[in-house]
């Protein structure tokens, strides 16, 4: 399954390169979602939560009232992924309120999932070099990939795992790494990181990996303004 994705920014649908360079800009969150009218799910991750300057709260019900939405980006605490999933989300992706500066933060875990049902929960493994990345992807962790994938399992029922090496570059991903995540665990994988080409999601979906798109489906989807932020 192809998940598109939306990233929101200042209360705008964005695309960044690796997290970092802003290379698209789109005002109408709502608008970009009914450009995904055809698919089944959407990803939408606020990145001002992510990086602890607000949030897109409002937005966000907004998008889950249309379309199921996979939630991600400051859900630091069991509260804020309750009223998350009030909120109308299909799942709630936890990403580096899931770890501590040494490794897993069970703790957390345990006490979200004592609130939250399983089934709803994510947990997002973005990696740098194989190494577990946090705080908007500006801190690693000791902990591989395959590593974090193996002790997180208990807590959620699906992981979403980005390749950061690649994300946003539209040069492919690197499917090796995925098909070695796919050797640790049975829970389902959401792919995301550099995937560009429909061999790429072709050979994900034959792991049995769902893709979540940004950039390479915002080209297709929005050619005309992709090409003139050239």
């Amino acid at each position: 399954m192809i998940i598109p994705c939306i990233d929101l920014m200042g209360g705008k649908v964005v695309q960044l390169v690796q997290g970092r360079e802003k290379f698209l800009e789109l005002p109408d969150p709502l608008a970009v979602l009914e450009r995904f009218a055809a698919y089944p799910q959407i990803q939408v991750i606020d990145l001002d939560g992510a990086l602890g300057r607000g949030d897109h709260s409002d937005i966000i019900r907004q998008l889950c009232q249309r379309k199921p939405c996979r939630v991600g980006g400051g859900i630091r605490t069991v509260e804020k992924a309750v009223q998350t999933v009030q909120g109308g989300a299909y799942k709630v992706i936890v990403g580096s309120s899931a770890f501590t500066p040494s490794g897993i933060n069970s703790e957390f875990l345990r006490s979200l999932l004592a609130a939250v049902p399983r089934e709803k929960l994510m947990v997002a493994v973005d990696c740098l070099g194989d190494r577990v990345a946090i705080r908007g992807w500006r801190e690693t962790l000791p902990l591989t990939s395959a590593q974090a994938l193996a002790q997180l399992e208990p807590y959620c029922s699906e992981f979403l795992c980005t390749y950061i090496d690649a994300e946003g570059k539209l040069q492919g991903t690197n499917l090796a790494w995925f098909r070695s995540l796919r050797s640790v665990t049975h829970l389902p994988i959401t792919a995301a990181g550099g995937i560009t080409t429909d061999e790429e999601i072709n050979a994900l979906e034959e792991m049995g990996m769902n893709a979540a798109l940004g950039m390479a489906i915002y080209q297709k989807v929005f050619p005309e303004l992709f090409k003139s932020s050239r």
